[in-house]
């Protein structure tokens, strides 16, 4: 089955084992992490926009894990449930091991197609999953923005249970790309653009992840175009649902424009589900 190669250009992370090592210690909280949860969403532009984020939700992750799957999307909600099926991951930290006998557990509950695309959301994550799980096996698909996401989840509950083993699972989204550059400006430019970006659109999102709302972070992510893989954060929510998690936790939120001032833009969030507050 070979192993799945790094397809992102330099720039989106640091290409060498060191460079990750540095790049994570300097994006790490000033004070200690509880390591504790089941499940979260994560922002994956290129690290120096939205590494932080990302990189606070894999270290809340519980630190006894067996496997962590990685559900991004980019995918319309017409699209079907993808998975990598190499037998693994290249990362700056050296190869990643998959579960293939997750994933086949999985194929015997949901339908799933092999993902033979490169995608940056799931990619873009890897080293952070290697970096702070590195005995951990992982595993990465898409999800699209629709009720397979939801289902997705559960079977991963079910087929984790069926295994035996522990399991986190990291949805990976971006929230509003908004701006010229997308195409999508409906509260025109400048101050007045942020604050509905910032209060208004990618809140109500956020709101749908917080109260584990499935069919309003698919409805808000597609219709109000508040989430480009909402699907992968739908499948992650759902999973921490059936693990027991009952709201998600608003770790961060940041813009593109908080690290390059400009019309165009991109809303990142943080967020983590845990069994207990």
């Amino acid at each position: 089955m070979g192993v799945r190669g790094r397809c992102l250009p330099a720039g989106w992370y640091p290409g060498t084992a060191r460079g990750v090592r540095e790049a994570v210690h300097a994006m790490a909280a000033p004070t200690p992490t509880r390591r504790d949860a089941v499940a979260g969403v994560a922002p994956h532009a290129g690290w120096q926009f939205s590494g932080a984020l990302a990189s606070a939700v894999f270290a809340s992750l519980s630190g006894d894990l067996d496997t962590i799957v990685i559900i991004g999307g980019h995918l319309a909600p017409s699209d079907g449930i993808l998975c990598a099926f190499e037998e693994e991951y290249e990362t700056p930290l050296g190869n990643a091991p998959a579960d293939l006998e997750l994933a086949a557990r999985l194929k015997e509950r949901v339908v799933v197609a092999e993902d033979r695309w490169a995608d940056n959301t799931v990619e873009v994550q890897l080293p952070f999953a290697r970096y702070f799980f590195p005995a951990a096996r992982l595993l990465g698909m898409r999800a699209p923005p629709s009720p397979a996401a939801g289902e997705l989840g559960r079977a991963i509950a079910e087929a984790a249970a069926a295994c035996g083993k522990r399991v986190a699972v990291v949805g990976s989204t971006d929230l509003t790309h908004y701006g010229p550059n997308y195409g999508f400006d409906p509260a025109g430019s400048g101050a007045k653009a942020v604050q509905w970006v910032t209060g208004v659109n990618d809140r109500r999102f956020i709101d749908s992840l917080l109260a584990m709302d499935e069919a309003g972070a698919r409805e808000r992510g597609v219709g109000e175009r508040s989430a480009c893989s909402s699907g992968g954060a739908v499948a992650a929510m759902a999973f921490a649902r059936a693990a027991g998690a009952a709201r998600g936790e608003l770790l961060d939120y940041r813009t593109s424009r908080d690290v390059h001032a400009s019309e165009s833009f991109v809303g990142y969030a943080a967020v983590v589900y845990r069994t207990e507050a």
